[in-house]
């Protein structure tokens, strides 16, 4: 059975080859090649991946991101398209289910987002509680950095802290935008947001969510 990590890497796969190398995303500073060799080198290079969370280690990373990037863009889809070698941990259905799933929806969104005549995607129930289930695990972490109290709140009143603080601001909405929102694609999250004024502008121009 096809798992929802494999799927969203399918998705991601045919939009990143049917957009092109230049197609802009919502990560800053990079095009669709950037974003493809990012997906590649974090299955692939384990050994300069750590750069994505340690500080000390991302020159390395810069590097062997620039080397895959050079690469033919083909080549990348490809890489992507099939998956991580037997010997990466990806390579689990375990755990590629529980650190893909998010990080291949997420990244869809930076490329569809980026588009401006870009539509919401309708997720099956099914696919909302798998990332509702994610975010409730990670809330606090992608959250942390967050300048005001953060609460994120399922239209039916399920909730979870992603930050404690004062003023509270509970942000509403599907479990797929609210990861969106708390990723740091804020403006492009379909959300509703509730709290004082200035908290709202706050954190809906912090560039501190996620990782």
């Amino acid at each position: 059975m096809s798992t929802h990590a494999k799927r969203e890497r399918l998705l991601l796969a045919d939009l990143l080859e049917a957009e092109g190398p230049d197609a802009p995303t919502l990560c800053e500073g990079w095009n669709t090649r950037d974003l493809a060799a990012h997906v590649v080198v974090r299955e692939r290079r384990a050994d300069a991946a750590g750069g994505l969370l340690i500080k000390q280690l991302a020159p390395r990373l810069e590097r062997v991101m620039t080397e895959f990037a050079a690469k033919p863009y083909e080549e990348l889809i490809q890489l992507i398209r099939t998956g991580p070698p037997r010997f990466s941990p990806f390579a689990l259905k375990q755990i590629d289910e529980a650190s893909n799933t998010v990080e291949f929806y997420v990244h869809t969104e930076d490329v569809r987002r980026a588009r401006p005549d870009w539509t919401p995607r309708a997720l099956d129930p099914v696919f909302q509680d798998a990332l509702w289930s994610r975010l409730e695990r990670t809330a606090r972490l992608m959250g942390r950095g967050a300048p005001t109290g953060l609460v994120l709140r399922r239209p039916d009143g399920q909730t979870v802290v992603a930050h404690k603080g004062t003023p509270v601001v509970t942000v509403t909405g599907e479990p797929s935008e609210l990861l969106v929102f708390v990723c740091g694609r804020q403006n492009v999250a379909d959300v509703e947001l509730d709290g004082e004024k200035e908290a709202i502008t706050r954190l809906h121009e912090t560039k501190q969510l996620g990782l």
